[in-house]
């Protein structure tokens, strides 16, 4: 049996394979003891006859069929599911009977102790999404969702998408199934199912839907006011700041749920909060400031992590780094907390000094072979450290303005003080050259060239006729695996058209940045 795990080599070759992929999922929620996942699997092979894998965990796998063909039990080994004689087109169909877990780890199942009320939830960060359906469980395989959830009569079921209707009765009026319209193509990481007895508060920001979602017992205690407003102030400042839309249709979610082992994930327009930051009581507004701050970092995911999405957890840092850094910039020029960057020095980076005082110490870009060893990266120096790196990278002596979310323009208070897109701004000549001391190397992978002191700024929109973006990296060929993009997008279609970059043409700022 191998284990639950999948390293670079493995991904490498696979994501060499696979592309043009489909899933049509669905989950039976009604049973206490675990739940049904059938999944039917569309994607090309680009070498016909090859071999490869999905990755599943599961309690019990009934059936297995490959492009008509009946796999033997033997297919399925405990976690991954053999595939052999792939054809150009293929089709894959699992039916499998999947665990619930309470250490949120794939689907995470809680009783309310308050009203006995159901509460769950999926989380897949990083390797987690084939404890629930069978998959290509790695972050540049992206697919197309469409996901049909089962659940018991009066529950609520959140998705990455809208659902395609009205929850459909069974015959006795016991059961109902939800059905969602397809996603745009995401990584299996940023998918999510959260389903149970949830009070939801509605509202409307232009023409995106959002809604704030918390367990029935916390209903008297959310303060959606408040978060509403910090989102709507996101949704504002990111949209310039980025030159592009938001990226995922016409709705929002932002669901608070319980027994959560982190603050959030950023699951593609269905984020997933600690439910303890719904205050029980009066708070001070510092903790309303550091609470407004995790919103923001998930609305930024949005743009950075999930439109374009590492190839590999090599590059988590800059993932988590950059959203940790937008989150308060946003937060200091768009919220009614313009101070955010002294609160950042006082607690993120004295956050980012004590990890770096530990013998747990590591690199900003760390070398990760596999995924198990991406558990030991999601600390102060993967987050706020690397914001830390961040902003004075981008910081220059001048005093700049930048775009509120009210439309008017304000003095940049603190960070980095770069105007909004389609200014005609340049970096001055001093950040534009010159190498700082910073350099990374990955094993099996070429040499970056040294950090630039600021990151390039790219002159063309992500669309004909855009405004540019503030901030992106550029890349350097390589050979192998990683000679193409180290980030993906969603689609072709929402790539930038002919990008041109200011300067030379290999600095990076990350391992191999791209847009294509």
């Amino acid at each position: 049996m191998t284990r639950s795990n999948l390293t670079r080599d493995e991904a490498r070759r696979r994501a060499a394979l696979v592309e043009g992929v489909r899933y049509e999922v669905t989950l039976d929620l009604t049973s206490a003891e675990d739940f049904t996942s059938s999944s039917i699997i569309r994607f090309r092979c680009l070498k016909q006859g090859a071999e490869t894998f999905v990755d599943l965990t599961a309690n019990e796998v009934s059936a297995v069929e490959l492009n008509g063909t009946r796999l033997s039990p033997e297919a399925f080994d405990g976690h991954r599911v053999r595939l052999t004689g792939l054809r150009e087109e293929n089709e894959l169909r699992v039916h499998a009977r999947c665990a619930y877990h309470r250490t949120e780890l794939g689907m995470h199942r809680f009783v309310d102790p308050v009203d006995g009320l159901i509460y769950l939830h999926t989380d897949f960060e990083p390797f987690d999404a084939h404890r629930v359906f069978a998959c290509f469980d790695q972050p540049d395989i992206k697919g197309v969702f469409e996901f049909t959830v089962a659940v018991p009569r009066g529950w609520m079921v959140i998705s990455n998408q809208q659902p395609a209707g009205p929850p459909t009765p069974a015959a006795d009026g016991s059961l109902e199934e939800w059905r969602f319209q397809p996603t745009v193509p995401l990584p299996t990481y940023v998918t999510a199912v959260v389903a149970g007895n949830y009070h939801r508060v509605k509202d409307r920001h232009r023409d995106i839907d959002l809604g704030i979602y918390c367990r029935q017992s916390l209903a008297q205690s959310l303060d959606a006011d408040e978060l509403l407003e910090v989102t709507k102030q996101g949704l504002d400042f990111f949209e310039p700041a980025f030159g592009y839309p938001y990226p995922f249709g016409a709705k929002y979610d932002q669901v608070f749920i319980p027994e959560s082992n982190s603050g959030a994930m950023e699951n593609a327009a269905c984020i997933t909060f600690n439910d303890l930051y719904i205050f029980r009581s009066r708070v001070t507004d510092a903790a309303r400031e550091r609470r407004a701050d995790t919103p923001l970092h998930e609305l930024a995911h949005m743009w950075f992590g999930d439109l374009v999405t590492m190839r590999w957890w090599s590059d988590l840092w800059l993932n988590e780094s950059f959203a940790s850094f937008m989150a308060v910039y946003a937060q200091g020029q768009a919220t009614r907390w313009p101070e955010a960057w002294t609160t950042f020095a006082d607690t993120e980076k004295t956050w980012a000094y004590r990890q770096d005082q530990l013998p747990t110490t590591h690199p900003i870009v760390a070398d990760i072979p596999d995924v198990e060893s991406i558990h030991l990266n999601f600390d102060g120096i993967t987050y706020a450290k690397g914001a830390s790196v961040l902003r004075p990278s981008g910081t220059s002596s001048e005093t700049r303005s930048w775009p509120t979310s009210s439309g008017r323009s304000r003095r940049a208070r603190a960070g980095i003080s770069t105007p909004g897109p389609g200014s005609g701004w340049r970096p001055p000549a001093s950040t534009r050259s010159g190498p700082s001391s910073m350099s990374r190397t990955e094993t099996g992978r070429t040499p970056s060239p040294r950090w630039p002191s600021s990151r390039k700024r790219l002159r063309n929109g992500p669309r004909s006729g855009g405004t540019g973006w503030p901030w992106a990296c550029t890349t350097r060929p390589t050979s192998g695996w990683s000679a193409g993009p180290a980030w993906s997008w969603t689609s072709p279609a929402l790539a930038p058209r002919s990008p041109s970059w200011w300067g030379s043409p290999s600095p990076t700022c990350c391992s191999s940045m791209t847009t294509t």
